[in-house]
């Protein structure tokens, strides 16, 4: 089984296109910290993504540099020769769903305040 699931913050903005065919690609890339600590520096890894047809749109249009973002797919390596012929291996992270991590709008340490109503009697449905 080949699944990932992260949660992170995108390091820039969603570059967006259009295939040949008219299917529209977003590439991006997020920073997902580790658990562990270097020191008092938290150690982050930075992982390249894409989005494919619709998934793809909906990231370029409500997503931006600095945005938290949790988003699960699948894993793909890709192999190359670079220009100067030296050979090359890339992993890319291929969403399949991807989701605001609180809500749109919401900041990560948000908090609200909830006033607690007493019970009524008048509320309940039977």
């Amino acid at each position: 089984m080949n699944k990932i699931i992260l949660a992170g913050r995108l390091t820039r903005d969603i570059e967006l296109r259009v295939t040949n065919t008219g299917t529209e690609v977003a590439n991006f890339s997020i920073a997902v910290d580790r658990r562990i600590k270097k020191g008092e520096e938290k150690v982050a890894d930075f992982i390249n993504c894409t989005a494919w047809g619709k998934t793809g749109v909906f990231v370029n249009q409500y997503f931006h540099r600095g945005d938290g973002i949790t988003l699960d797919g699948r894993l793909e390596m890709r192999k190359y020769a670079d220009k100067d012929g030296v050979n090359r291996t890339v992993y890319d992270v291929i969403c399949e769903n991807v989701e605001f991590p609180l809500g749109k709008g919401k900041a990560a340490d948000s908090t609200q305040d909830f006033t607690e109503l007493p019970p009524s009697e008048d509320d309940l449905p039977f």
